[in-house]
């Protein structure tokens, strides 16, 4: 059976660990981003008030009507996803039979170019400001920018351990983030009554890697997650009481030339009496500067693993959206498609 590890990162929180402590949470991180790609995270200082806040803000906005939320709508990558309005394995080049059939909704934040004042030059194609819906206005982005602040040094606390693990020195990879493209999810996977009998060939969220460094993902105890492994095969995955789950994106596997893993994933909760079980989750992608370029790292080149081809993360993460928002499949992905394509149920 496939194990994610739940790791305690407190030593890395504000430097309060020995060093003895530390190398023990890089060793035990290094490990699971080589065999799985995915790990609990606990003792990650994020306050239960936090987490409060930001379900408050979750029942807030999915409470509205349809009509209602589809006023935040953007062409960006901002504001309110309908659902059936992407497909993520599409990311990966595989179609699915009806094309934009993910029925989770979404509403997304993000950094944009006024969170860097110091850069007034950032594209705003890869760094739009956000919409904030005044219909639940303020508590909703008082919840989410707190919830969003959490993650945020969370994923650079683990960005710290993560560059023990790979042994190289310290601060080695801040010219690579000082501008990173932050980006958060808020996903609902909920159906109206009725539409439950046209689900045949709806997926709660298809089959993706994510795009970036790693993400952090705060979710409901709600079965639905699950992680394919290396044999082809889709296992369960649910969070631990207090634990956030975390994994790693492209732009990590590539720099470790697949040393470490970016691992397929999917989102279906459970029919339970006709009905889709509802399921909340907030995924917090730390991506990386938008012209920072993915390219094999020291030490984790292979002369018999030919590293990927470099490319900027801008030019990665664009790639990936054409696939799940327009249908247009990327390059350079048949590795997944083909283990994707392979996947049986876990028996």
């Amino acid at each position: 059976m496939l194990h994610v590890p739940t790791i305690d990162i407190s030593p890395y929180i504000d430097r309060q660990g020995s060093v003895e402590q530390r190398e023990a949470v890089a060793r035990a991180l290094d490990d699971a981003a080589s065999t799985v790609g995915f790990m609990q995270i606990v003792g990650h200082g994020v306050p239960k008030s936090a987490i409060d806040g930001l379900t408050a803000a979750f029942d807030a906005f999915y409470a509205l009507p349809i009509d209602v939320k589809k006023r935040y709508v953007r062409p960006e990558n901002r504001g309110y996803s309908p659902p059936k309005s992407e497909s993520l394995s599409m990311s990966l080049g595989v179609a699915n039979a009806n094309q934009m059939n993910d029925f989770f909704e979404a509403f997304t934040v993000g950094a944009g170019r006024s969170a860097y004042p110091e850069r007034p030059d950032l594209p705003a194609s890869s760094y739009p400001e956000n919409v904030w819906p005044d219909d639940v206005a303020p508590a909703f982005r008082a919840g989410v920018e707190e919830w969003f602040a959490h993650a945020r040094k969370v994923s650079r606390v683990l960005l710290h351990a993560f560059t023990d693990g790979l042994t190289l020195p310290t601060g080695y990879f801040d010219d690579l983030v000082d501008h990173s493209i932050d980006i958060m999810n808020l996903n609902n996977y909920a159906l109206d009554e009725g539409e439950i009998a046209l689900a045949g060939e709806l997926t709660g969220m298809g089959a993706h890697t994510d795009f970036g460094i790693l993400t952090v993902l705060w979710a409901d105890q709600v079965p639905g997650l699950q992680v394919l492994d290396a044999d082809g095969v889709w296992h369960d995955v649910q969070p631990a009481d207090g634990a956030l789950i975390v994994n790693l994106g492209d732009a990590m596997a590539r720099w470790t030339n697949d040393r470490w893993l970016s691992t397929i994933h999917r989102v279906d909760p459970p029919i339970v009496d006709g009905r889709i079980m509802r399921r909340r989750s907030a995924a917090f992608f730390f991506d990386g500067n938008f012209d920072a370029t993915i390219e094999t790292l020291p030490g984790c080149a292979d002369t018999d693993r030919p590293g990927y081809s470099t490319i900027t993360v801008a030019e990665h993460i664009e790639a990936k959206l054409a696939g799940l928002k327009a249908g247009v499949a990327p390059t350079g992905v048949e590795r997944e498609a083909e283990r994707l394509a392979a996947a049986r149920s876990a028996s």
